[in-house]
Parts: C-alpha cells; sequence; structure tokens
C-alpha cells in the first residue's frame, strides 16, 4: 500500500529571465508520484536550498563547464535538498531516514541510491538529524559550508599572518570563510551590500574591519579596512570586486575563486579586471574551484564544522521563505542582496521567518 498522497508539486521554469529573476518565469504544477523503482527511494523534500549560483543555469545555455541549463517546464534537478524517505527500494535506506540529494524544489523526488550529482556533493546521502537541524546539512554542514572549507584552507592555501578579504560576506559561503579565518587567527575584512549587514559581520561574525561596497570608490574602501594589502581573497563576486583585490594584493598573495555574482543576471557581460597583469608582477596564484571538486573533505569538513558549531564558534544565520511556491521570490530576493547568511525554502506552507539557527549537537558530532 502506498503511504504518500499519488501527486507532489513541482517547481519549473517556464521562460529564461532576462536581467531579474520574476516569478512569472516559473509555475508550479502538480504530478504524479510513482513508486520507487529498484534501486530507488522516495523522499518527501522538507527543505530545499536557494543558491545564487542557480542563475547560472536559468539560461539558453549555462556556462561552458558548470552544470548544464535547466530545461523548461521540466523539473530543475541539481538543487540540495533534505528530505525523509517514506519508501525504499535501495539497500541502506528505510522510511524515516533523513537524507540530502540534489533534486529539490519539489514535494517528492525519486533518487536513484549511488548515483552521482552535482559532482559528487549531491549523491544520495543519509544525515543523522539528532546532530544538527536537517537544514544545517544545508548550510555549514553541507555544500556551502565544504566550499568555504576547501577554498580556504586548501585552494587559497591559507598561511600564519595572512590578511584575509571576503567578498560577499554576509552570505551562505561567505560567512563561514570569514568566520573560519578568525578562528585561525586571522585579520579578517568583509564587504557587503548594505549597512545593516556590515553591521552583522562586526557585531555577530567578528570580523576585524567591514564595509559597505556600495558606498564609495572600492579600491578605496578596501584600502581603508587593509592598509597594508591583504594576502588572500575569497571571492564570490568578480567584477569590479576581483579587480580591487588584485591591487590590494601583497606578494605570492592568493585568490580563490567560488562564485562570480556581479555576472550572473547581466545582460551583458561585465568588463574583466584591467590590471590582471599584476598576477605577473606580484606572483600571485588565481583559481577556481568548486565544491564538487573537494568531496574527499567532506568528513573531515563535517567534523571539524560541528565542532565549531557546537562551541559556538560559528554563527549561522538562516533566512528562511514559507512555501514551495515562494522558491523562485527567495531566489529573486537572494540575487537583489536582500538575504543575510543562508537562504532555504521551507515546504510546509508557514509564516516567514528569519533566525538564528540552533546547533545542539551532541558529542558524537565532536568524535
Amino acid at each position: 500500500m502506498r503511504c504518500v498522497a499519488p501527486t507532489g508539486r513541482v517547481v519549473q521554469p517556464v521562460s529564461y529571465p532576462r536581467g531579474e529573476v520574476r516569478a512569472s518565469d516559473f509555475r508550479v504544477v502538480t504530478v504524479e508520484v510513482r513508486p520507487p523503482g529498484p534501486g530507488e527511494v522516495l523522499v518527501r523534500n522538507t527543505w530545499t536550498s536557494v543558491d545564487a549560483a542557480l542563475r547560472l543555469r536559468l539560461r539558453e545555455r549555462a556556462p561552458k563547464g558548470y552544470f548544464p541549463a535547466f530545461l523548461l517546464e521540466e523539473p530543475m534537478d541539481g538543487i540540495m535538498t533534505v528530505g525523509e524517505v517514506v519508501e525504499s527500494r535501495a539497500d541502506g535506506f528505510a522510511p524515516g531516514d533523513t537524507v540530502w540529494h540534489a533534486s529539490g524544489w519539489r514535494d517528492y523526488a525519486l533518487v536513484k541510491a549511488g548515483t552521482p550529482a552535482l559532482g559528487g556533493v549531491g549523491t544520495l546521502t543519509k544525515v543523522d538529524a539528532r546532530l544538527a537541524p536537517p537544514q544545517a546539512h544545508l548550510g555549514p554542514l553541507g555544500a556551502n559550508g565544504l566550499t568555504a572549507y576547501a577554498g580556504l584552507f586548501h585552494v587559497a592555501g591559507l598561511r600564519e599572518g595572512d590578511v584575509v578579504w571576503v567578498s560577499a560576506a554576509a552570505g551562505a559561503v561567505g560567512s563561514l570563510v570569514a568566520q573560519l579565518a578568525k578562528i585561525g587567527g586571522h585579520r579578517v575584512i568583509g564587504s557587503a551590500g548594505s549597512d545593516d549587514k556590515v553591521r552583522h559581520l562586526v557585531a555577530d561574525l567578528g570580523v576585524d574591519a567591514a564595509f559597505n561596497y556600495k558606498n564609495g570608490p572600492l579600491p578605496d574602501l578596501l584600502r581603508e579596512a587593509a592598509p597594508d594589502g591583504i594576502d588572500v581573497y575569497f571571492d564570490n563576486v568578480g567584477g569590479d570586486h576581483l579587480e580591487a583585490a588584485l591591487g590590494a594584493l601583497r606578494r605570492a598573495g592568493r585568490v580563490a575563486i567560488c562564485g562570480m555574482i556581479s555576472e550572473y543576471g547581466a545582460q551583458e557581460p561585465p568588463p574583466g579586471p584591467g590590471n590582471l597583469m599584476l598576477a605577473v608582477t606580484k606572483g600571485l596564484t588565481i583559481r577556481g574551484f568548486r565544491a564538487g571538486e573537494h568531496t574527499d573533505l567532506l568528513p573531515e569538513m563535517r567534523r571539524r564544522m560541528g565542532a565549531w558549531l557546537h562551541e559556538g564558534r560559528i554563527r549561522h544565520r538562516e533566512s528562511v521563505v514559507d512555501g514551495l511556491a515562494q522558491a523562485p521570490a527567495a531566489l529573486a530576493a537572494l540575487l537583489r542582496g536582500e538575504n543575510t547568511g543562508k537562504t532555504l525554502v521551507r515546504i510546509e506552507d508557514v509564516p516567514h521567518r528569519e533566525r538564528q539557527l540552533p546547533i545542539r549537537p551532541p558529542a558524537a558530532l565532536l568524535n
């Protein structure tokens, strides 16, 4: 006997946005939910991720080498999600298990066990909801945490005494990078797009200096925050931010690029840095990366990140929108810079809220 309703809702794109993402670019449809086949698991999704990089796939063609563009009037595969197994025909998964996978923006997902997704980060995986709330596995204990951890410690090669600048430092990844660098004893500069976010960076996340990049010429703001220059730039923005970083980096400085949000919705490609020759004269290292290239670090990251969360050394804020149909609006708000921390959609329809994520893992997470 089926233990779930035979239908579920799915958010689908119906047009590729031109400029800002709009609700009219999507539709919510009701589809049949078939029973799982051999090796499949049926999951009732409870939380689904909203990430700025989804904008790259809302195009006729995604950037070369990136994940493919979303197909119009089809489910949007490749969005991190957590949920509860309701039916399973796959070894190792049972009804009631909490799992993460990459079939979000829908009520129910049929997921093939063992099939890699999102470079391996989104492969169907059981998570222990007793160690942290399920949605934490979409943020600090999931792909965002892995991006921050791998990018800072392995891609940028953080060294003793480094001064670190993090752009979009109030976002899901940037806020973790800033705090990880502070845990390591580094001077950290954060930038964001509003005065409220700047206050959050200083008062809540403990960065040493922060600025609103809209309040003046970016090189001048960065020079005021880091008068002696920087050694590491963690880039979430690209464009003029990367150009300012090249000017401020000291010899043998490093740039870790995980995103370029300034380009995601641009009608025309923004101009690249005009001072790239500084990479030669200063002996800089500039390296782009994705979390899926570092899945081998997941156990290490989750162990260390879990301990820091438990100790209160990492603070994680959520911007939560309730109701599956609100996922496009949540993405649009994120791209306008209206979020702080991790943007999530809670599938159930209950009132909107923004809150601090409680993390209460038992000692098992620290071992």
